[in-house]
């Protein structure tokens, strides 16, 4: 009986401190403000659509197969025939109560349904392009801090610089152009092979992850270069600090002082800049699958605007406002552990 009620006090006491701490209290605050923002993005991008010229029935009016009873018939079907706040209304009203995102006008699917299948692939991607870019950009930037003003140093920021400097599109079309030399050593079309499903578990990932290396290079080239520029403006900053100075004058190991001492503190506002990178790799994702066929969710986004499917493009847009508040929640929350000296309230 006692020791029940030891445990019964103990998890009580578990759970109000829970609830209680800063990081559960920032989480429920952030998470509001996010609902807020989501709101406020979905509205504005609602109204940006409908300021568009025409809608999806104005493209099949082009179609003389199709009478203008039917033409009407769908109108109404797919609420066209409301005011735009009422639309936006009943569109909100029921993702609250219903968890329904609406009917895709081309598909003739479940919006929700079409957003289940794509994420998955493009968050596949990104996550891939951001392993490689600071596996490669955060190494290369210690190596240009150490090695400052000599050739090392010299040769890597004029790869940053002209990394940078290449938009994503010249980019993806060299990457296409080695391709097709290359030809048929690097797939460029779609996500698996004809005979995926005839492959083993293992044949299955190893196909998957033939088919994503040009696209995870696309999307890796301009993010590696300004990470890469960064992590070396932020370690010479911290090098030039006397604490530096005090350990290097202690006799420890350089290693010791660079990667213990200075890179931990150098780190911090790369960890910061995590959740813009997610958001900004999910951007550059548009270009990315729309080149080599790739099938998520900017691409989806791409073809609905085109076809002013409206409750996909709403959907797709508002899925890629929360990815980017996931993104930098998770950011926040790497830095508190990263350094607990950080107040997340401030």
């Amino acid at each position: 009986m006692t020791s029940t009620k030891f445990s019964r006090e103990t998890g009580w006491d578990w759970l109000v401190r829970l609830v209680t701490s800063e990081t559960f209290i920032y989480v429920v605050k952030r998470t509001l403000q996010a609902l807020l923002t989501l709101f406020l993005a979905s509205a504005l991008s609602f109204f940006i659509i409908k300021l568009s010229p025409g809608d999806y029935v104005d493209t099949l009016r082009q179609n003389p197969k199709i009478s203008p009873e039917r033409i009407e018939e769908i109108r109404r079907q797919f609420g066209l025939d409301k005011t735009w706040l009422e639309q936006f209304w009943l569109w909100l009203s029921r993702i609250i109560t219903k968890g329904d995102f609406g009917t895709s006008f081309v598909y003739q699917r479940s919006v929700g349904s079409l957003l289940w299948e794509r994420i998955p692939a493009t968050l596949i991607l990104a996550i891939a392009s951001l392993i490689v870019t600071w596996a490669i950009a955060i190494p290369l930037g210690i190596v240009a801090a150490v090695k400052q003003n000599r050739a090392t140093d010299r040769i890597l920021q004029v790869i940053s610089y002209t990394a940078q400097g290449f938009p994503s599109f010249i980019t993806v079309l060299f990457l296409l152009v080695i391709a097709q030399v290359t030809s048929p050593l690097f797939p460029v079309g779609g996500m698996t092979s004809i005979d995926h499903a005839d492959l083993s578990w293992f044949g299955k990932i190893i196909d998957v992850g033939w088919h994503m290396i040009l696209p995870t290079i696309a999307l890796s080239i301009t993010s590696f270069a300004g990470l890469q520029r960064i992590t070396r403006g932020e370690l010479l900053d911290v090098l030039r600090q006397d604490y530096i100075q005090t350990a290097r004058a202690k006799g420890l190991p350089e290693n010791r002082v660079i990667y213990v001492h200075a890179l931990r503190n150098a780190i911090n506002p790369l960890i910061t800049l995590l959740g813009f990178e997610l958001a900004g790799l999910l951007g550059g994702a548009f270009i990315a699958e729309q080149f080599f066929n790739w099938p998520g969710l900017g691409r989806l986004t791409l073809q609905a605007v085109i076809a002013k499917d409206q409750y996909l493009v709403m959907a797709s847009l508002v899925m890629s406002a929360v990815l980017l508040n996931v993104g930098n929640l998770l950011a926040d929350l790497l830095l508190k552990v990263a350094d607990p000296r950080i107040r997340l309230d401030s």
